[in-house]
């Protein structure tokens, strides 16, 4: 299974990854592969050194369960990136963590995943 984990670095990104960890059916070593994907929204100066405090965390911390995933930094809106990357890549799974904002936050604020889920046809889940 061709896995893509959508990272932003904030505690539900944790909470993501430890519930991947703590699923070896998730994991499956050797049969699925997965790919780290942070989206910053806006080219802030050095995009490069805010992509690596995403990615050095989240590669220590699945390491431990010998997951290695691919590392990948875009820019651009982030549910509109994920969607895509799932869709033109033929992704099975998105796994993504989910700040679960009740309804009057995702009308107020949007929110990344709702978008994923609205724009992609790729399965998500969503870890609270």
């Amino acid at each position: 299974m061709k896995i893509l984990l959508a990272i932003d670095g904030s505690p539900y990104s944790k909470k993501m990854l430890a519930y991947l960890c703590a699923h070896d059916e998730l994991i499956n070593a050797g049969r699925n592969t997965f790919t780290a994907l942070t989206v910053l929204p806006a080219i802030p100066p050095r995009y490069r050194e805010e992509g690596v405090k995403v990615f050095d965390p989240v590669r220590k911390y699945l390491e431990q369960s010998s997951i290695f995933p691919k590392e990948r930094l875009e820019v651009g809106h982030p549910g509109d990136i994920i969607a895509s990357i799932a869709e033109d890549e033929k992704y099975d799974l998105i796994i993504m963590g989910t700040h679960g904002h009740g309804a009057l936050g995702r009308l107020v604020m949007g929110s990344v995943s709702t978008q994923v889920l609205a724009n992609c046809s790729v399965p998500v889940m969503l870890i609270r």
